[in-house]
């Protein structure tokens, strides 16, 4: 037989770093980074950032939060911003307001270019955590 190089990997939630404080901030979008090289999690800061895990549990800077990989195989529930309805892309909310970082919203149709990351399977209404399917649809320019 030979060697396994899949022997350290893992499926499902994942406990990693807080790199800010996410107590509370349950159902937020994060995105993976490093401090001195271990890996950490915060809310995006860009509106072109990659948000590749669903915060599932909340911890204060510096300690284990719990994460979810956004994976098309299981639909998650995710903060909104705005309304949508099923059917819908789902974007990262605009991250230049503090309160919106790691939230979603429709996409808009204002000009620009974001990045597809969810479908929505629900209506939902802003504050709601509306149920929706990873998906990496890519970038996609509204004119």
């Amino acid at each position: 037989m030979g060697m396994d190089t899949q022997s350290d990997t893992r499926v499902g939630d994942l406990p990693l770093v807080a790199g800010e404080d996410l107590t509370g901030m349950e159902g937020l979008l994060v995105v993976l980074g490093n401090d001195a090289g271990k890996p950490v999690v915060a809310r995006p800061v860009t509106d072109d950032a990659l948000p590749g895990y669903l915060l599932v549990e909340g911890a204060a800077a510096g300690e284990a939060a719990t994460v979810r990989p956004m994976d098309p195989g299981r639909n998650v529930r995710i903060r909104l911003v705005g309304s949508c309805v099923p059917g819908d892309v789902l974007v990262l909310a605009v991250t230049g307001l503090e309160i919106n970082r790691g939230k979603v919203m429709k996409l808009p149709v204002a000009a620009g270019t974001y990045r597809g990351l969810a479908i929505a399977e629900q209506a939902g209404e802003t504050g709601q955590l509306v149920l929706a399917r990873p998906m990496a649809v890519g970038n996609i320019e509204v004119v």
